[in-house]
């Protein structure tokens, strides 16, 4: 089973595309949709939503996807239901660079000050990173140092921020889940 996690852009005909493609890993791609608007609400449900789907599943091993700031999430959520994820151009501080997008941004620092404290060297190796080369949305040299001494990570010189073809990091993201 993978769930999918979408960025802010909760409606990208995208979105559909990419669980489509991660149905040549695993047939079982489950959509977990969040408002994009309300942090803590959104953390709440999706907590809430990935336990109710866990338990209508034989799945040995679940595996978050998520894109921008479904990366944020599924890098959270994963860590909190013991599940290995995948980020892709996550979005690691919407504190930071939602301002003005969503309601409360500040949920976001609110929320990781409340998370389980070093919560990434507790995850260590249960999260791959894929970061876009030419990504127009973040300065990804940047987040992947943020991120390359907990988790795997590789670069896509194609893609951009969104990251609408998986099909070159399929195999990778196969191998990973079922590692």
């Amino acid at each position: 089973m993978i769930f999918y996690l979408h960025g802010f852009d909760a409606t990208s005909p995208g979105n559909h595309e990419k669980m489509r493609q991660l149905q040549f890993i695993d047939p079982d791609v489950r959509l977990v949709s969040y408002s994009t608007l309300h942090p803590k609400h959104d953390m709440q449900h999706l907590l809430k939503e990935v336990a109710k789907q866990m338990k209508h599943s034989d799945d040995p091993a679940p595996l978050m996807v998520g894109v921008g700031l479904g990366a944020y999430w599924a890098e959270r959520i994963g860590f909190l239901n013991g599940l290995k994820s995948v980020l892709i151009n996550p979005n690691l501080h919407p504190e930071e660079n939602m301002q003005g997008k969503i309601d409360r941004p500040e949920e976001y620092a609110d929320i990781a000050n409340k998370c389980v404290s070093q919560f990434r060297e507790k995850n260590t190796h249960k999260a791959m990173c894929i970061f876009s080369v030419n990504d127009e949305m973040f300065d990804n040299q940047q987040l992947a140092s943020e991120l390359s001494a907990y988790y795997s990570i590789d670069w896509d010189d194609v893609q951009p921020h969104k990251f609408p073809q998986l099909a070159a990091h399929l195999p990778k993201i196969k191998a990973f889940k079922l590692a």
